[in-house]
């Protein structure tokens, strides 16, 4: 990774009570107990201080739906049972970001409505923007959100780095998995070895 921090960002996907707290609905499928198993918040945290430290853009994306649930995919495997369970709700503590990687004062947070944190949102035009040529992504999960995220990254030519260490899956299969497939198109490095 080039050291230019006016030219990198940092995207955190999807990093929401609902899927990181203990007692979030989405946490009983494994994200919560892995990300206490591997400390992975602890971890983001001191990754998020150091990218602060060094100036760069850090973006904050979550997924979500309006209170009658008008953006949900009632036909999608991942969202369909959303609306049923009220799961996901903007505007609740459920999609709030966790307090331990929460943004602060300045930076931005988009939200999306379905996997990659570049559909239908104005993350790509931000980037551009602001001269970014190359991104830095965590989050939950490894396999979707993330994974989906670097991809439509590196397909819009950004340069992709994946802080393995600070991403998040529902088990230790899923996340060896999506970072052998996302290999193949962008670097894979322990928060740490990035700098």
């Amino acid at each position: 990774m080039q050291n230019t921090s006016n030219s990198t960002a940092v995207i955190l996907v999807d990093f929401i009570n609902e899927i990181v707290a203990p007692n979030g609905k989405l946490a009983a499928k494994g994200y919560a107990s892995f990300a206490e198993k591997h400390g992975v918040l602890e971890k983001v945290k001191a990754f998020l201080k150091e990218a602060r430290t060094r100036g760069m853009l850090v973006i904050h994306v979550r997924v979500g739906f309006s209170q009658s649930y008008p953006e949900h995919p009632a036909a999608s495997p991942l969202f369909g049972g959303a609306k049923k369970f009220g799961a996901l709700q903007l505007g609740t503590w459920a999609t709030e970001f966790h307090p331990e990687v929460s943004p602060v004062p300045g930076e931005i947070v988009l939200t999306k409505h379905r996997v990659s944190a570049f559909f239908s949102t104005s993350l790509d035009l931000i980037l551009r923007s602001q001269r970014i040529h190359e991104v830095v992504v965590c989050g939950v999960a490894t396999d979707l959100a993330v994974q989906a995220t670097a991809r439509d990254a590196h397909d819009r030519d950004y340069v992709v780095t994946i802080a393995s260490d600070c991403c998040i899956a529902a088990n230790e299969q899923d996340h060896e998995a999506a970072l052998l497939g996302a290999a193949k198109i962008g670097s894979i490095k322990r928060a740490g070895d990035i700098w």
